[in-house]
């Protein structure tokens, strides 16, 4: 007998729990359908034995590298452990079964290469368009406050509240559906001011809502823009070290995090009480994703080990 047909029940049941507490499972979506399939089509595996996921994971698949099957691995186990509650006799894999390969660390820019790709941007030709502008003020903002691109690329002119106090942005319904408060520094607030009065000047004002516009009203198109990014990175001469990967328009979002994390080790700051509290500015889905800059920037452990060694030889002291 072919295997239980309920499970595709069990499946919507699971993935409308997930929606109502606010996750976008589209990618996962079509993996735990799939693998819902392969189940039924599977002789005799009911109740779900733990081998049959790990034979789905490993499986054919468009993504057949180790990490690619540690995360296929990773999303049918959530499932399970929801089906258990249901079905006791599932079986689920353990954690570890497949390794997951390290992270290559993330490239780092400084404050002299961050300068020459906004000098870079601010040259680009046309010089008398709007897009030098927007590259120069969109790059700007990335550096200063670590958001995505993407998000960046979705502000309206409402979400940009200049003269609010303090200043701030607003990011709205984004990556796992949440929506944060960012707050803006003044020199950000300064060099954003002067963008929308030149945007005005240049007869772009009414043209859209976005607050980063192409020179047609629509939407600066990220493909565009991150392809420039990186070939100017890599003409200024920005290649990464052994094992760290190359710059990109994401560098910037990893450069704000490990700046910020460094500054406070360099003040003595509680580090490990605050990091949720950037895991929360930066959108991350959870502390882990922010803890991981700890690790993965040798100079920021270095930072980090020389501020504890002084604060223990304090600790001596007394």
């Amino acid at each position: 007998m072919n295997g239980h047909p309920e499970l595709r029940n069990h499946l919507d049941a699971y993935l409308a729990v997930r929606e109502a507490l606010g996750f976008n499972d589209a990618a996962r979506k079509v993996q735990l359908r799939n693998f819902v399939e392969y189940a039924i089509a599977a002789d005799g595996r009911w109740p779900i034995d733990a081998q049959l996921a790990v034979d789905w994971a490993c499986g054919p698949s468009a993504v057949r590298a180790p990490a690619g099957q540690a995360s296929r691995l990773s999303t049918v186990r959530r499932f399970l452990c929801y089906l258990r509650a249901s079905v006791p006799e599932t079986q689920i894999p353990e954690t570890g079964l497949i390794a997951r390969p390290q992270r290559r660390r993330p490239y780092i820019f400084t404050q002299q290469e961050l300068v020459s790709i906004l000098d870079a941007a601010a040259a680009m030709r046309p010089r008398r368009t709007l897009r030098p502008h927007v590259y120069v003020s969109m790059i700007g903002l990335l550096a200063s406050t670590g958001i995505r691109a993407g998000e960046a690329i979705r502000l309206t002119s409402n979400d940009v509240l200049l003269d609010a106090d303090p200043p701030r942005i607003l990011v709205l319904e984004t990556k796992f559906r949440k929506s944060r408060i960012v707050p803006l520094h003044a020199t950000a607030v300064e060099k954003l001011r002067a963008y929308v009065q030149l945007r005005q000047q240049l007869g772009y004002a009414g043209l859209s809502d976005l607050f980063f516009m192409s020179e047609i009203g629509t939407a600066i198109n990220y493909g565009f823009l991150a392809t420039w990014f990186t070939r100017t990175a890599r003409q200024l001469g920005m290649l990464p070290s052994s094992g760290a990967r190359p710059p990109t328009l994401h560098s910037l979002r990893h450069t704000f995090a490990v700046e910020r994390l460094t500054q406070w080790c360099l003040e003595g700051a509680p580090v490990q009480q605050w990091i949720p509290n950037l895991s929360v500015y930066l959108g991350h889905v959870s502390p882990v994703e922010t803890y991981w800059y700890l690790t993965a920037t040798p100079a920021l452990l270095v930072t980090a080990a020389t501020a504890f060694r002084e604060y223990a030889n304090l600790g001596e002291a007394q």
